[in-house]
């Protein structure tokens, strides 16, 4: 996904980021790769590009309008998973 779509789909969806979030970002396995492949990787992390540094600030970018407001950040994960999303937990939620 682009930036900007990716950034309005955020706003739109009204996420909340907290100081100390963990955030999971889960990304969409290749459709080629085969139904063992899949179920394999399922939940493994994700080491490739995109990196967890550029993902949290795209996400960061994206919920704030001054992104210097977050100050902290908890775990930052990356996931292979059958569909792409984020999972965002706040402390104290």
């Amino acid at each position: 996904m682009r930036y900007r779509a990716f950034a309005d789909q955020v706003r739109a969806a009204g996420v909340k980021l907290l100081p100390g979030a963990t955030v999971i970002f889960y990304i969409p396995m290749p459709k080629s790769w085969s139904n063992k492949k899949r179920e394999m990787m399922d939940n493994a992390p994700h080491l490739q590009t995109p990196d967890t540094d550029n993902l949290i600030k795209a996400l960061s970018d994206a919920v704030y309008q001054d992104d210097c407001a977050m100050w902290r950040y908890g775990r930052v994960e990356k996931r292979w998973a059958y569909e792409g999303s984020i999972l965002i937990i706040n402390e104290g939620e």
